[in-house]
């Protein structure tokens, strides 16, 4: 069974002192809301959660930006306001997350028939 294969489109803004990530659901939508912002936001982005990476760029591991982080880089820490801004002055990247195949049970073994 094949899984996976699906792209992934984020948006990077490097701040002073750490690197943000918003995951948006595609980037046509985003690109139809730099345009027009009268597009709602929640069409645009797959969550309101804003992510650091510790200075890893856009790798790394994601975890949740904390309010103090985002005052500090923002000067606010709601969510919405934050996310416009990473989304207007940050960069998209887009990538291709490898398909997987595997096997659904191993456990089951061979599975032979007795009577």
């Amino acid at each position: 069974m094949t899984r996976g294969g699906a792209t992934q489109v984020k948006v990077h803004y490097k701040g002073k002192d750490e690197d943000f990530i918003v995951f948006l659901d595609s980037q046509e939508d985003y690109k139809k809301w730099l345009n027009d912002k009268s597009v709602p936001l929640a069409q645009v982005v797959s969550s309101f959660n804003v992510f650091v990476t510790h200075k890893h760029g856009a790798q790394g591991s994601f975890d949740s930006a904390s309010k103090s982080v985002l005052e500090n880089e923002f000067g606010s820490s709601v969510d919405e306001e934050v996310i416009k801004q990473i989304l207007t002055k940050g960069t998209i990247q887009e990538s291709q997350m490898a398909e997987r195949n595997s096997s659904t049970n191993d456990s089951k073994g061979s599975q032979s028939i007795q009577n």
